[in-house]
């Protein structure tokens, strides 16, 4: 969420940069009006508040903490005038403090519909369509044949099965097989292995999370929940919040909220956490697309990368991760591009996003295998996590980066280096942990 002094200081900069990653002007216009219509209720009332419980402290501090109350309707002679005060005090704390809270909610839940900032350096444009492209790497492969689709790569060398799966589970899921399954744990140990040797902290984080806890990482303004699997009891007719959770579309979705309501060591900064998990999309907003194989799917794998740093160093975060990315598929040669978002396509809470994409030779063109974002302290306000520096409490900024979506990289592999007779190279890199050096068909199988 964004800092409300912030918004009253700049209403038309946050007008502007809603604008810019594609909201509704004149919503966007109603919704500043009425934060900053409540914000002006609510300070008054919270100082009124801030003034008695002050009033009240300094009257129960004569009182060495004894409790505040009349018997029969009387109090102590002695402290009659105190008392009385006291408990004035305490019946229109009773009634202020719910309204407090009332307009507290009431405002919280429209700054919430407010996006994230994007960083200066981030260039105004409408879609996808306006990003551009920073760098390239790698040599892009010449074949003396038609590259083949790695579906059909898959399914011949007995490694990807979509048509069973299909039966099992429905559209938009797969079996990994045989050499596929060695392929994803051997990305899988290399990616945990190199991170972990520059100080990541390896965790494996729960598949569900809170309902309450997922709507603060920002992702659920603007039907961006539609994109996620909602689980519930099916025991309770009308489900409570409580007793919902939804499953993780990546790591991080666990992985930030892991500090919530706490405060950190500014010494102990940057927190950077290599998390494996499973992770789960609806794709709702992607009927129709890229159906074949394995590039868009249901559940998939991933290694994902989670920093928790101070907003000094966050810029030097974000390119850091970044690099990393970068490391891990130079080593397994695959041809890519870095590309960096434009404000309308920026989610929510982001505030400055790149793209790495990588060459998929059936298609003749680059595709997205990895992203890292930052979202500076629009996470962390919702969760309230902090960090302690020389007496003072700030918001931490939040960055998360994959190192490796396993199954598009084992796409960009399987694409890649594949020979002739249909069998696939396995990059040098990952041959000690598959223990063998090319994937070939097997006879009947």
């Amino acid at each position: 969420m964004l800092d409300i002094q912030f918004i009253r200081d700049n209403p038309d900069k946050v007008k502007n940069a809603a604008k810019d990653k594609g909201l509704d002007e004149n919503m966007v216009e109603k919704t500043i009006e009425e934060v900053l219509r409540l914000d002006s209720n609510l300070r008054p009332l919270d100082q009124e508040i801030q003034k008695l419980r002050a009033e009240r402290n300094k009257i129960s501090s004569k009182f060495k903490g004894k409790k505040i109350s009349a018997v029969d309707g009387k109090f102590p002679e002695k402290f009659q005038d105190d008392y009385k005060k006291a408990f004035a005090i305490k019946q229109k704390l009773k009634d202020l403090e719910p309204q407090l809270k009332k307009l507290e909610a009431s405002l919280n839940d429209l700054i919430f519909r407010l996006p994230n900032i994007p960083k200066e350096d981030v260039h105004i444009g409408k879609d996808e369509t306006d990003n551009k492209v920073l760098r390239k790497w790698g040599k892009i492969p010449k074949f003396d044949f038609k590259p083949k689709h790695h579906l059909d790569l898959g399914t011949s060398l007995d490694i990807i099965d979509v048509k069973r799966a299909s039966k099992v589970s429905g559209s938009r899921f797969a079996y990994l097989k045989n050499e596929a399954v060695l392929l994803e744990f051997a990305l899988v140990q290399f990616a945990l292995n190199t991170l972990n040797q520059k100080g990541f902290i390896p965790i494996i984080p729960p598949a569900l999370t809170k309902v309450a806890v997922f709507h603060k990482l920002g992702y659920s303004e603007h039907g961006g929940n539609e994109d996620y699997y909602l689980v519930y009891d099916p025991k309770k007719e009308d489900p409570e919040e409580e007793a919902n959770y939804y499953l993780i579309g990546t790591a991080e979705h666990a992985i930030v909220p892991y500090y919530q309501n706490e405060i950190l060591n500014h010494t102990k900064l940057p927190k950077r956490f290599v998390a494996f998990s499973s992770a789960f999309r609806r794709e709702a907003g992607s009927y129709g697309k890229d159906t074949k194989g394995i590039l868009r799917v249901h559940q998939f794998d991933k290694v994902e990368m989670v920093s928790i740093t101070t907003p000094e160093k966050s810029d030097e975060e974000h390119e850091y991760l970044l690099s990393l990315e970068e490391e891990l598929f130079q080593a397994l040669n695959i041809p890519y591009q870095v590309v960096k978002m434009c404000t309308g396509d920026l989610g929510h809470p982001t505030a400055r996003k790149y793209d790495l994409e990588a060459w998929i030779p059936s298609e003749n063109k680059y595709r997205e295998v990895t992203s890292t974002s930052t979202t500076t302290d629009y996470q962390s306000r919702r969760l309230k996590i902090k960090y302690q520096d020389i007496g003072k409490r700030k918001f931490v900024h939040m960055l998360n980066g994959t190192a490796y979506a396993i199954g598009r990289t084992i796409i960009a592999i399987l694409e890649n280096n594949q020979q002739k007779d249909g069998s696939i190279t396995i990059p040098p890199i990952l041959r000690p942990y598959v223990g063998f050096d090319s994937i070939k068909s097997k006879n009947g199988k």
